[in-house]
């Protein structure tokens, strides 16, 4: 009797459980995702699927990948009727979404005994994996990744498509000056994933330190806002003596993940519709110059207003 073989295909912010036989082949697997999702076998990359360090062929039988119960799968892939949008402008759409402006009187919450202990026990409990050490006398850039470095949502053939313009440029550029860190609210095995599809993880021009996820998040409660996790750099700043609120600068889309850290965090311009935007996108071009600034102009980053950052490129 053949032993079935249940995965998960994690798509567009949806699972979707897949029932096979062992000596189906991933050829069956992409029908049946195509049957789950819409998503059509050529439109399909299933990104951490892999046989022998490379993309399993069509024909590779299940039992060959030797895949735990319950395996998740990143797939990129879109449906033939977002295709035959993707030339067309959306309208009414905002800048930002889900996202608020700081106000005074929530700013006080970074210092709150409550949240001071949640960032101690992360301190204490988190395991960070170093991909790179330190380097002395450089300064620490945290990045996020969904639509800072990378639209997520859009239509695309391929992940170098939602890249945003100019990024090896600019962690080449920055790497000059800075550690780099990458921190997503999302779990360590998908930022890894993604960081291998852009093709950071091993580029010869640059060395990322570490990755963060989201079990080194913590939650604060703020009276207009109710409860959220936010992204405290004190997690990073406890581990490593040698950042602090002087020589630490974070970029995100979302103001809300350094509420923590207000004056080490910089808002970016979110990059959705790569499709659309990727021809005209220079934010990343731009904030290089503006990280280039801050390392041989100032000496306490926190004292400089982030928000006006486009004035000093």
């Amino acid at each position: 009797m053949e032993s079935l073989v249940k995965i998960i295909i994690k798509w567009s912010g949806k699972e979707y459980e897949i029932e096979l036989t062992e000596n189906d082949a991933v050829r069956d697997l992409k029908e049946a995702v195509h049957k789950s999702t819409g998503v059509r076998p050529e439109r399909q990359k299933l990104l951490n699927l892999k046989f022998k360090g490379k993309n399993p062929d069509d024909d590779c039988k299940l039992c060959q990948l030797k895949l735990k119960p319950g395996f998740k799968i990143m797939m990129m892939g879109s449906l033939e009727e977002d295709i035959a949008e993707v030339n067309t402008t959306p309208v009414d759409i905002p800048e930002v979404l889900n996202d608020f402006d700081i106000e005074e009187e929530e700013v006080a919450i970074e210092n709150r005994e409550v949240y001071l202990a949640k960032i101690d026990k992360r301190i204490k409990d988190y395991e960070i994996k170093m991909l790179n050490q330190p380097r002395d006398g450089k300064n620490l850039l945290v990045l996020d990744i969904d639509y800072t470095l990378f639209d997520h949502r859009s239509v695309a053939e391929t992940g170098l498509e939602l890249m945003r313009p100019y990024l090896h440029e600019f962690l080449t550029a920055a790497y000059e000056d800075y550690d780099i860190v990458i921190w997503s609210a999302t779990g360590m095995k998908w930022i890894d994933e993604k960081m291998k599809l852009l093709g950071v993880t091993n580029h010869p021009n640059y060395k990322i330190m570490f990755h963060l996820d989201s079990l080194a998040m913590i939650s604060v409660h703020t009276p207009k806002y109710g409860v959220m996790d936010v992204k405290p750099l004190g997690v990073i700043w406890g581990k490593f003596k040698q950042y602090s609120s002087k020589n630490t600068i974070m970029f995100d889309d979302i103001r809300r993940n350094f509420i923590m850290n207000p004056k080490n965090g910089l808002r970016i311009r979110p990059f959705r519709q790569a499709h659309l935007n990727r021809a005209t996108d220079k934010e990343l071009l731009n904030l290089s110059k503006y990280l280039k600034y801050l390392a041989k102009n100032c000496s306490d980053f926190a004292s400089i207003n982030h928000r006006h950052w486009e004035s000093k490129c």
